[in-house]
């Protein structure tokens, strides 16, 4: 595509971006956008309201979820931003990405949020909860997001090179362990598989995905390893710690899952033309973050919870929630999720993404990469 042809049809995007930009919630960012659009691939850290309208206990449209957030309850799981709200604001995006379930006509331009709470890379996932927007069917969902990109643009090559400049987040793999293979009540994986051969297996999977990804147009691709899952809450009450800060056999999966993570990073830099790659460590930044914050309570939620380890409706949160960790059994407070936001955006040490993080990522030139 000759980048003269592209000028022209460029302003008229901006033109469409301006007539779309009241539609959405706004961040209150100040600063240009750094990319055309963001597109989000996750589970409960990153749904904003895609399984609002479906059957399932992974839903939490209701008080007091949503405490901080200027909208109330929306969906997050959360008692104000989620991560990739945070880093949509410190790209320069003046609104929120909309979810998939939601997202209509123009606004599409400014990506989408794909992320359904409970959803695994494997279909089966989290199944006894109900209903679930697996990441195979969230790259469903984007290829109809693609098509009406396509719609919108005219052609075919126009929408791939406004793809090309967008950012994506992708952040799986927590439910596969959390609402999986260590709930044997529900499923056989942990006697199929030793802890190592289901993250093969896992990893296996997901780099299909992603190769998927990337040939819907993503050129840009930030992946979120996983979290300490088992640190949380829910985990240090269901399966007890034996003397030692968390379940360890928990922490030993994130680990395994987030080391083979990094190695698909390498490959698929290597492997997949004109696109990059960046492990972005959850792990360690979110470990860090009880210590550098100085929480009063790293061990519960602020929100009191029900048998299922989300909030009880209508209860009364903790008042001091920017000294709690844990919102729920299982998920981070808004100031757990700023911390990481931001450590991703602009890496603090070495390890906290490779080989870059977000904001080197998307200032990234891939035609002049391509070129060297």
């Amino acid at each position: 595509m000759q980048f003269v042809d592209a000028k022209s049809w460029w302003m008229a995007v901006v033109g469409l971006l301006m007539v779309v930009s009241c539609w959405q919630e706004p961040v209150g960012a100040d600063g240009s956008q750094q990319v055309p659009c963001f597109f989000i691939f996750g589970d409960s850290l990153a749904d904003n309201g895609n399984n609002n309208l479906l059957h399932t206990l992974s839903k939490v449209d209701y008080s007091p979820y949503g405490i901080d957030f200027p909208f109330g309850p929306t969906g997050r799981f959360t008692n104000g931003r989620t991560t990739v709200d945070v880093i949509a604001e410190l790209l320069g995006f003046e609104n929120y990405i909309p979810p998939f379930a939601t997202a209509d006509g123009l606004e599409i331009l400014f990506g989408v949020n794909y992320a359904s709470g409970s959803a695994g890379i494997l279909n089966e996932t989290a199944r006894q909860l109900g209903q679930r927007i697996p990441l195979g069917t969230q790259l469903e969902h984007h290829a109809i997001t693609v098509s009406r990109l396509v719609k919108i643009f005219g052609s075919e090559r126009s929408t791939d090179w406004y793809l090309s400049q967008c950012l994506y987040s992708v952040g799986m793999g927590n439910n596969d362990y959390i609402n999986n293979y260590f709930l044997p009540q529900y499923y056989n994986t942990s006697q199929e598989y030793t802890l190592q051969q289901f993250t093969t297996l896992l990893i296996q999977q997901y780099k299909q995905q992603l190769k998927t990804l990337y040939n819907y147009g993503a050129r840009k691709i930030a992946l979120f390893g996983l979290g300490e899952i088992g640190c949380t809450p829910n985990a240090i009450s269901t399966y007890g710690t034996n003397g030692s800060y968390c379940v360890e056999i928990m922490e030993e999966a994130s680990q395994f899952f987030n080391s083979k993570l990094k190695s698909v990073v390498e490959e698929l830099n290597s492997n997949l033309t004109g696109a990059k790659f960046t492990y972005i460590n959850y792990y360690s930044i979110g470990a860090d973050s009880s210590s550098v914050l100085d929480f009063e309570n790293s061990s519960s939620g602020c929100c009191p919870v029900a048998s299922d380890g989300q909030c009880i409706p209508n209860g009364i949160p903790c008042k001091n929630r920017k000294k709690y960790a844990f919102w729920d059994s299982f998920h981070p407070t808004e100031a757990v999720n700023k911390y990481i936001a931001e450590r991703s955006y602009i890496a603090l040490n070495s390890s906290d993404a490779y080989p870059f993080d977000i904001h080197d990522l998307v200032m990234l030139n891939l035609a002049e990469v391509a070129a060297t």
